[in-house]
């Protein structure tokens, strides 16, 4: 009897910290389709959970770093969601593949056109951003999510020096090490180049084909154009013998 008490306890108890545990887990999150690295281009998933039972979620905000701004922000359209952007000046203009920057992306808006986070579901939401700084291990994007009952929560408070994570943490997306060809992005954008130096090959072998064909065709009308001269200097010698030899008889 014992030894039962003892394991339903355990039970109960380890049930307990998984139920407080859960909701504290989840928050709003970034992760990269791959890797995110420094000085490169990557596609951000922000994954949005539902933690109302009785409440949906209708919108979202994601506010971009001013400290680190991105030349570059474009969200993936999501059936049922209506997307607004918001552009900001630069204190110091960006200098990026030798043009200049004045502007960027400050704030994406996420807003319920049709459809919504119900309970138990979660949304994610695809951008593509770049160029990632290369100046810094991670971008805090803080984030702010709206329910249908007015409810809002504020995913803004970033992390602490220590490591512990407060009880509104911001998506924090950690940037990996600057890869080779300075593009990030994984083995899609990897497989994506691949891609395209494969079309440059087929492309440049068809093009050689065609010159070759081209080239031939050339030749044969040249040798066709020759020979038909040919003929014709045959025909008029013939002719030119039988008059000559006509007017000897004569």
């Amino acid at each position: 009897m014992r030894v039962s008490r003892i394991a339903i306890a355990t039970g109960v108890a380890a049930s307990t910290v998984l139920l407080l545990a859960g909701p504290a887990a989840a928050h709003v999150s970034v992760q990269p389709q791959g890797e995110a690295a420094k000085g490169g281009y990557a596609t951000l998933n922000f994954k949005v959970p539902n933690e109302r039972d009785q409440a949906s979620t209708v919108k979202l905000e994601v506010n971009f770093p001013a400290d680190h701004p991105l030349s570059s922000v474009t969200p993936e359209a999501v059936p049922g969601w209506k997307i607004d952007i918001t552009k900001g000046k630069l204190d110091k203009p960006l200098e990026v593949h030798g043009k200049k920057i004045t502007e960027a992306v400050s704030k994406v808006t996420w807003t319920a056109d049709g459809s919504k986070i119900a309970p138990g579901y979660f949304q994610q939401f695809p951008v593509s951003v770049g160029q990632l700084p290369e100046d810094a291990d991670q971008l805090v994007f803080k984030a702010i999510q709206t329910y249908d009952n007015k409810e809002v929560v504020r995913w803004i408070e970033e992390p602490t020096a220590g490591g512990e994570e407060p009880d509104s943490p911001a998506p924090v997306l950690k940037l990996s090490a600057a890869s080779e060809d300075h593009h990030g992005g994984g083995a899609a954008d990897k497989a994506g180049e691949d891609d395209h130096k494969a079309d440059d090959k087929a492309a440049s072998a068809e093009g050689d084909k065609k010159e070759t064909h081209a080239a031939s065709s050339s030749s044969d009308t040249t040798a066709r154009t020759l020979g038909i001269i040919g003929i014709l200097i045959g025909v008029a010698g013939v002719a030119f013998g039988v008059l000559a030899g006509r007017r000897r008889n004569a």
